[in-house]
């Protein structure tokens, strides 16, 4: 399962890189006065969180199984969204037809080296999490990708695979109504903060506190439960 798995999902780079970002707004700057004179200096927002607790020892390893699958998921979200910035920055400069298809294929082929043995090991668990994630960073879904780049046709073609393994290429990442969806991004404002992760901002703004009010009285052991029975 795990190698049709890979196949299904790395066919899809080709169609991830050509969507192209929005710019990142340049953040508040802080203003200190230096002996009558003023001086300028951009900070960096900082994030502190409140260590989280669990009901139980059970609670725990639940949160903890699945913060492994998001943090092996992420990295690869990550890593299309930025070859997506390089590779419309490439090919505002490239008006040939012929060699807009090549420097493509070429992204592709360094994907496949990149990425080809991580990928064979990824579970049913962390392909839909890179699903979603890729959604987040992107702010498209892998199937509106396929049919914007390729066809309907591929796109349909795509999803009807995925289902045969549970995974729907038209999933979006909802962290507002959908309680594993914030416990993902929970996770990834964790890891950010730990370092365990690379911070990379999502295409649309996340207002984590706001989401972290919402969801307070959340179970994880039940929305993880509710997860496994879904796709068991």
């Amino acid at each position: 399962m795990k190698k049709s798995l890979f196949i299904l999902l790395f066919t899809l780079p080709l169609f991830l890189f050509s969507q192209k970002l929005k710019k990142e707004d340049i953040g508040n700057e802080d203003f200190f006065i230096i002996k009558n004179d003023s001086l300028t200096i951009p900070l960096d927002e900082v994030i502190v969180l409140n260590k989280r607790k669990f009901d139980s020892s059970k609670e725990r390893k639940y949160y903890y199984w699945y913060t492994k699958k998001v943090r092996k998921a992420y990295p690869y979200a990550k890593l299309a969204s930025d070859k997506m910035m390089e590779l419309n920055l490439s090919l505002d400069s490239i008006h040939s037809k012929r060699k807009r298809r090549k420097h493509i294929k070429k992204v592709q082929k360094y994907l496949e080296g990149e990425f080809t043995d991580q990928l064979k090991k990824m579970t049913r668990t962390e392909g839909r999490i890179l699903i979603k994630l890729i959604n987040r960073q992107t702010g498209e879904t892998l199937y509106s990708l396929i049919k914007d780049y390729r066809s309907g046709l591929k796109a349909f073609m795509y999803n009807s695979s995925a289902k045969f393994f549970k995974l729907n290429l038209k999933n979006t990442y909802n962290p507002e109504e959908i309680a594993l969806d914030f416990l993902v991004e929970d996770i990834l404002q964790r890891a950010f903060i730990d370092g365990a992760l690379a911070k990379q901002e999502p295409y649309k703004p996340i207002d984590y506190f706001e989401l972290q009010d919402l969801w307070k009285n959340i179970s994880v052991i039940d929305v993880i439960n509710d997860y496994i029975e879904k796709y068991k």
